[in-house]
């Protein structure tokens, strides 16, 4: 058998995260019959069939799975081996895959990449959104590089460095005049409830403080977009507990309260404990570590 094409590898692995060719494409930059020239060349390659559709979404077969365990690792030799060069390059190049929150994806990283592209202009940075347990699995599978996520994060592969806390809050719209001073579980439990969609370490955290109070609740809406349940919150259609990073002080939409006991998240880096460090990556790790200093 001809040796595999890491080309054609990477198209297989990219369309079944996204479930279609045409997002494959997209996130990896070429056009969408391309990426299906690349998969049929694997195909033929390997005498086997190895994407089927079902429904609206491209699954892998039998064949199909078999081989995504092996890509995830052959992936990861290789860019483990390009990142181990790093060290004899010069200057601070390559590439830095980040996994994190939308939160502090759209309220807090900005500046903070920012900064990095000014300081080091080379270096391509990829910012992937998620929960906590879907990064820590593109962790494991080496699909990124570092989690900027919600503790907790098990795991004995993965060093975990705890940056920085930030509460939650009770939002509600800003000409909401009932709210009263103090928000405890009870209170909050009886109006309607606008809160992230379930999976997350966010909305665990939420549930357990409601929990310890021996409530459990039943939002009227779950979402998995800050910026969605803000407007909603803003609209009159009920009340959300949000991380404060993601309520900006000029914020008009919305008015904001403590919680009663109160309610904090850790957020930390994680990395590999056998992950490479290249100047890239050590880059980014010092940026993000200063944002809790």
């Amino acid at each position: 058998m001809s040796e595999l094409n890491l080309d054609q590898l990477h198209a297989f692995t990219e369309v079944i995260e996204h479930g279609s060719f045409s997002a494959a494409a997209e996130s990896i930059g070429i056009t969408q019959p391309a990426v299906s020239l690349r998969i049929n060349q694997l195909e033929q390659r390997l005498g086997v069939l190895l994407l089927e559709r079902v429904g609206k979404r491209v699954v892998p077969t039998a064949a199909g799975s078999e081989l995504l365990e092996h890509a995830a690792r052959i992936e990861g030799a290789v860019v483990a081996a390009v990142e181990s060069l790093a060290a004899y390059t010069e200057g601070t190049t390559g590439r830095v895959r980040l996994g994190t929150g939308e939160t502090a994806c759209v309220y807090l990283l900005p500046p903070i990449l920012r900064d990095l592209r000014r300081r080091f202009p080379s270096l391509e940075l990829v910012v992937h959104t998620g929960n906590t347990d879907r990064l820590l699995q593109s962790l494991e599978e080496n699909r990124i590089d570092l989690g900027f996520i919600t503790m907790p994060a098990p795991g004995r592969a993965f060093e975990v460095t705890p940056v920085l806390e930030d509460e939650f809050v009770v939002v509600a719209a800003a000409d909401d005049h009932g709210l009263p001073a103090r928000i405890t579980p009870a209170t909050l439990a009886a109006r309607p409830l606008v809160l992230f969609e379930s999976g997350g370490n966010t909305r665990r955290l939420v549930d357990q403080w409601f929990a310890k109070a021996g409530i459990t609740v039943k939002p009227v809406m779950e979402l998995g977009s800050v910026a969605a349940i803000k407007e909603l919150v803003g609209a009159g259609l009920g009340y959300a507990v949000l991380p404060r990073m993601a309520i900006p002080a000029d914020d008009a939409l919305v008015a904001v309260r403590t919680l009663t006991p109160r309610l904090h998240r850790t957020i930390a880096l994680v990395i590999r404990r056998d992950k490479p460090r290249s100047r890239g990556l050590v880059a980014v790790l010092e940026a993000l570590r200063a944002v809790g200093s």
